[in-house]
């Protein structure tokens, strides 16, 4: 079972047999809305069953005492003016459970929402192509819009507040819930009201399949460029790849491109990580109730070490792409270059139910391996530099540019 570091995202899911996916992301949740990609994020091996109730669950029961569910149950069942199903009861429950929790990134996905959940993180659905997250405030928001697809070619922008979906308000919806109303098969529109800045702004946007490569490699005077756009299935054997590639052609420097990355697999931000890091070196610990309960270490022989390395973040790089540039930031691997990255710093995993269903529950809160948790905080670069929406139309990158320039 894979952990995320999630994305989560988002409108992402995914479960794998036995790595932690570190989702999806931190305002409070967030999920690619891909609005087909759930999120879903992080890799690992940490498995629920190891831990059982620990620190301030330890008071609660074996098993709930449900007469008071029963009695409900009965209540509705002889008094109810419609028709209900037994699935249909049994979903809310589950639902409801999950949502007890308070956590926006703890959700329950029924088989048909799980099998999305796995499908998105790998890259490939249909919707817009955004990742959607939870602010303090409990308002859906766009963590970020993917580059090149639809929401970001109308327009939507990081932190934008989803009021409105087709005209219903989208306050109070759990991440999946939106997800769910935003996205649908290609060709079809969502109507989308969002609050950026205190002004109501429209968009009617076309869904589109979204198929997305995790990892895009170029070489250019000397200078090598690693895009990273998730932490799915394919992301590690393609990043060593590309580290292969960039040895034998002897790059001077190298530029990694978090940026608009939402997280995924926590193994695979590790697993890159090690690319730069020597075997052994820290890359983030996992707490619960503040007692240290795993260590992710590199591992392998680090080709990349000692090659220059600057890593581009931005308020849409978040879970498992913070883990991969606080680590290479903390072990003095690499310089950071951009924006202030979203600030999700919790890990989910995943579990698989005996319906098809799967239960993402927070399981730990990771920190840096100087020792710091970033939820709703973020990473701050070394060197800040925005980019404007007139950077965008003249098709200017001066972060790229920064980053360049570093390496020189």
């Amino acid at each position: 079972m894979q952990k995320h570091a999630d994305g989560e995202p988002d409108i992402n899911k995914t479960a794998k047999s036995k790595n932690k996916f570190i989702s999806y992301i931190g305002l409070a949740a967030f999920s690619l809305i891909v609005f087909g990609m759930g999120w879903l994020l992080g890799g690992g091996s940490v498995q629920l069953s190891q831990y059982g109730a620990v620190g301030s669950n330890q008071q609660l029961p074996d098993k709930l005492d449900y007469a008071t569910i029963d009695t409900m149950y009965t209540s509705l069942r002889d008094n109810f003016d419609g028709q209900l199903s037994e699935e249909q009861l049994l979903e809310g429950l589950k639902q409801g459970l999950a949502k007890a929790a308070g956590d926006p990134y703890t959700e329950y996905f029924n088989p048909d929402a799980a099998s999305e959940f796995t499908n998105e993180i790998n890259g490939v659905f249909e919707g817009i192509g955004a990742q959607l997250g939870k602010d303090t405030d409990n308002n859906i928001i766009i963590v970020s819009p993917i580059a090149g697809f639809p929401a970001e070619k109308a327009g939507l922008k990081p932190k934008d507040i989803i009021a409105e979906i087709d005209g219903e308000s989208a306050y109070d919806l759990t991440i999946s819930e939106a997800v769910d109303r935003i996205r649908g098969e290609k060709g079809t529109t969502v109507k989308l009201t969002v609050i950026r800045d205190s002004k109501p702004l429209e968009f009617t946007i076309e869904r589109a399949t979204i198929d997305i490569p995790s990892v895009e490699t170029t070489i250019e005077d000397g200078i090598g460029v690693i895009k990273i756009s998730r932490f799915g299935d394919d992301t590690v054997m393609l990043a060593r790849q590309a580290a292969k590639e960039l040895k034998a052609s002897n790059v001077q420097g190298i530029i990694l491109d978090l940026r608009g990355n939402p997280g995924g697999y926590l193994d695979g931000a590790v697993d890159i990580a090690s690319l730069w890091l020597p075997s052994g070196t820290t890359i983030l610990t996992e707490r619960r109730d503040n007692v240290v309960i795993d260590t992710k270490k590199a591992r392998g022989d680090a080709p990349l070490k000692g090659i220059k390395t600057v890593v581009l973040i931005d308020e849409g790089s978040a879970s498992a792409s913070e883990i991969l540039a606080g680590a290479l930031k903390d072990n003095d691997a690499a310089r950071l270059v951009g924006q202030k990255s979203f600030g999700k710093g919790s890990v989910q995993q995943p579990i698989n139910l005996k319906d098809g269903g799967i239960l993402k529950v927070t399981v730990a809160r990771w920190f840096t391996p100087a020792g710091k948790n970033i939820d709703k905080e973020g990473i701050t670069p070394d060197e800040l530099v925005g980019i404007t929406t007139d950077d965008i139309a003249a098709e200017r990158d001066p972060q790229l540019d920064a980053a360049r320039e570093s390496l020189k």
